[in-house]
């Protein structure tokens, strides 16, 4: 049976052998029955040689008469125990008598009865009998080792009752057999047993190595999907392994294996490497919150906890385990966290906010009969319609989990921009800074318009807040781009980390600690409701003047044409 097909071997403690499936890359490692099977062929053939070099070297010294047939059956033997060797494989003992034990236990018993008989040499050849013995109950069942044992102790009563017959001592050469069968059965009966236990011993073996190879398989599944970097590092600060957050987070794109950088190699991880120093000092466990200097401009904050591995051996050094963590996630993790406990309030605290403001529209709806004066009812009208902002505002808060569609408006997108950012313009006061330019005509946007006004007024508000005070600092530009209509809303603000850009749009988060970090969430959300999609990206002002700044588009679901007694959902680009 070929080595690479998983076998099985009752006669090893009559229990089925399972052999895991060779991995890919390697070839597994032989058996104990595969390494005892070949000590085996090997030691036929060295008997076989001894045999021809002894018998040959007696007849050429004329110290035994020339027998060219008993050196015929050694070379016989050598060249049948080579064939053996190198035409056959290993076969596990099944239930049934298998053919292939002829080859090797029926040859030595055959070569060794002849010899013995023979009296080739005036040599005794019986001790060779224990080849065939060890071979049938080391690689086969017990009761191929006890039916070998039992053939060869007829063998050598049959020897001793033909020697007696010619004249020789009858009772000592029958005590003499006997006590070398029995020998041979007790040979038989405890090299079978261990190797029985030999095999079991392998068995459980393999089973603790395999169990062990899945659960660093499923180690590996861990630490390469955990949220939170991690970094294994030596008392040299050899980077031992790192997980992929930890170089997203470290912004480590290199193609170099870990074990070939320190963390002292790169100048912004020096923080790291003095934490990591410590552990090893101190020998306990550290958490500090680090800021590194990845690049110019660019700072990472992180929160980094140490934990020290004890040496395995004495030749072996500890090793320094560090968790990263993005310290923004902490925070808006914690602020989450802190935000979802409130959430179950959120329900009374509505209600509490509806009440002052129905009371507020009502009183100002009162106070509004009640004057006259054109400047007083303009102020009237601007609480009442501040104050519809704000409850509507707290609606979409409270439902923004639940979202419902609402009915979809086809928005000519050019002058509705043009509108809000009108009314956007007189209340930012943002003079000449504010640049607005319109190619989007005749496009048609699928949108709802009080929902455009909130994420064009989140996205103002975000970009005025971080541009300068040049002309043309923020800029609104509307174009069509492969057939879909598009809203940029850019501005001249300094580029954002890379840690910042990848959380935009989640909730709660935020690069200041007076924000609430909704602000984008909310226009991600909104522009998910309508089929539309929002991004951010580092890009050229709109105008052409080539200055960079951040840049955020919003594209539409668009319609080009207004087509008469049709339904506006007829000419839709996807």
């Amino acid at each position: 049976m070929p080595a690479s097909q998983p076998p099985s071997q009752p006669g090893w403690g009559h229990s089925t052998w399972t052999w895991a499936a060779p991995a890919p890359a390697a070839e597994p490692p032989p058996s104990a029955f595969q390494r005892l099977w070949l000590g085996f062929m090997v030691a036929r053939i060295a008997v076989a040689v001894v045999l021809l070099a002894v018998l040959g070297g007696l007849m050429t010294l004329r110290l035994a008469p020339l027998n060219v047939w008993q050196l015929g059956l050694c070379g016989t033997y050598l060249v049948a125990s080579l064939a053996v060797r190198t035409f056959t494989r290993p076969a596990f003992p099944g239930r049934t008598f298998d053919p292939q034990w002829v080859s090797t236990i029926g040859i030595d018993l055959l070569a060794f009865s002849t010899l013995h008989f023979l009296q080739a040499a005036g040599l005794n050849f019986s001790p060779l009998f224990a080849l065939p013995v060890l071979t049938a109950s080391v690689l086969g069942s017990a009761l191929l080792g006890l039916g070998t044992a039992a053939a060869v102790t007829l063998l050598l009563l049959i020897d001793a009752g033909v020697q007696s017959l010619e004249g020789a001592e009858h009772t000592s050469r029958l005590v003499q057999a006997g006590l070398a069968g029995g020998g041979y059965f007790v040979v038989a009966v405890l090299a079978n047993q261990l190797a029985v236990r030999l095999a079991r011993e392998e068995k459980s073996a393999r089973r603790s190595l395999s169990a062990a190879r899945t659960q660093a398989h499923v180690n590996e599944l861990v630490i390469e999907n955990l949220t939170d970097g991690l970094l294994v590092v030596g008392p040299d600060w050899r980077i031992h392994a790192a997980n992929p957050s930890a170089r997203t987070l470290l912004a480590w794109q290199a193609r170099e294996a870990p074990a070939s950088l320190a963390l002292v190699a790169r100048p912004g991880w020096k923080p790291l490497a003095a934490l990591a120093q410590r552990t090893f000092d101190t020998g306990a466990a550290q958490n500090a919150d680090l800021a590194l200097e990845l690049a110019a401009g660019e700072r990472l904050h992180l929160r980094v906890r140490t934990r020290l591995t004890p040496p395995q051996e004495a030749i072996t050094d500890a090793l320094c385990v560090m968790f990263l963590q993005d310290l923004r996630e902490a925070e808006a993790q914690l602020r989450t966290e802190k935000l979802a406990a409130m959430g179950r309030m959120s329900a009374a605290v509505a209600h509490e906010i509806r009440n002052p403001l129905a009371a507020i529209a009502q009183a100002n709806g009162l106070l509004g009969e009640e004057l006259a004066d054109p400047d007083q009812q303009r102020l009237v009208a601007m609480v009442r319609k501040n104050a519809q902002r704000l409850s509507q505002i707290v609606d979409e808060i409270l439902n923004l989990a639940r979202v419902h569609p609402r009915t979809v408006d086809w928005l000519e997108l050019d002058p509705v921009v043009e509108g809000f950012l009108e009314e956007w313009e007189r209340h930012a006061r943002a003079g000449e800074r504010l640049q607005m330019q319109f190619g989007s005509r005749p496009a048609w946007a699928a949108f709802d318009g009080e929902h455009l006004r909130r994420v064009l007024v989140n996205l103002l508000d975000n970009a005025l807040r971080y541009a300068s005070s040049r002309r043309g600092s923020l800029q609104v530009a509307t174009d069509l781009a492969g057939g879909h209509a598009r809203v940029q809303v850019w501005s001249d603000g300094k580029p954002l980390d890379t840690s910042v850009q990848r959380h935009l749009f989640e909730p709660f988060f935020s690069s200041e600690s007076r924000s609430s970090g909704l602000g984008l969430y909310i226009c991600r959300e909104l522009c998910e409701r309508h089929g539309a999609e929002i991004a951010y990206a580092r890009t050229t002002a709109p105008d052409g003047s080539g200055r960079e700044g951040n840049s955020f588009t919003v594209t539409f679901r668009t319609r080009t044409a207004v087509v008469p007694g049709g339904s506006p959902f007829d000419t839709i680009r996807a």
